[in-house]
């Protein structure tokens, strides 16, 4: 008895799964970054803002937030067939900064995404990434109305090494969120294989 190629079941993929961390400071978009690319209903820990936190919640740039994330939020995304994307957006504020050591671990990379209106308020993510020597890749969120800059001022303006990627997005869109996350992957693999390279001799 014969068998051809067709009678063959192709083997089905088994994928490689990879965690990408989104940080980044009070109000920037990151709830709206994962659920902008997520393929299933993103996970979400909300609550609303109270007057309790307003002295600690900083509003200035972002007076119509009503909801604030207290423990994380949680999306996937599928790139290949054989590489999906698990996403964990940080809560910004930083009596919640606790939780960032539980969310790091097993990270491949990491987001960290930027306002420039408020740019100073992503320096503890970029300082905890650097400090943990988990790559990342700054993504400026392009609000409307704020003032645009060059990326190698957004990079001069956080003191980031060279190879750290810098790029603009729209966080509501999920060809944008897409690249970004690409670029995560890239930059964390490319880093690695730095890394495993031998000293030369």
């Amino acid at each position: 008895m014969a068998f051809g190629r067709s009678s063959r079941k192709k083997r089905p993929v088994e994928p490689v799964t990879l965690k990408i961390l989104v940080a980044g400071g009070f109000g920037v978009g990151k709830t709206t970054l994962v659920g902008a690319v997520s393929e299933i209903r993103p996970l979400r820990t909300e609550e609303r803002l109270s007057e309790a936190g307003r002295p600690v919640d900083d509003l200035a740039g972002v007076e119509a937030k009503t909801t604030t994330t207290v423990a994380m939020d949680f999306g996937r995304i599928t790139l290949r067939e054989d590489l999906v994307l698990y996403l964990f957006g940080t809560p910004g504020q930083d009596r919640f900064w606790f939780l960032w050591d539980e969310l790091a671990q097993g990270a491949l990379g990491a987001v960290v995404l930027a306002d420039t209106r408020r740019l100073e308020d992503c320096f503890a993510a970029v300082d905890y990434f650097e400090r943990r020597a988990i790559p990342f890749t700054v993504a400026v969120n392009c609000f409307e109305g704020a003032d645009e800059f060059p990326t190698a001022t957004v990079q001069a303006a956080l003191d980031l090494d060279p190879e750290v990627p810098v790029l603009m997005c729209d966080a509501r869109d999920r060809g944008s969120v897409r690249d970004v996350l690409v670029a995560v992957v890239e930059h964390a693999v490319a880093r690695a294989d730095r890394v495993r390279e031998p000293a030369a001799t």
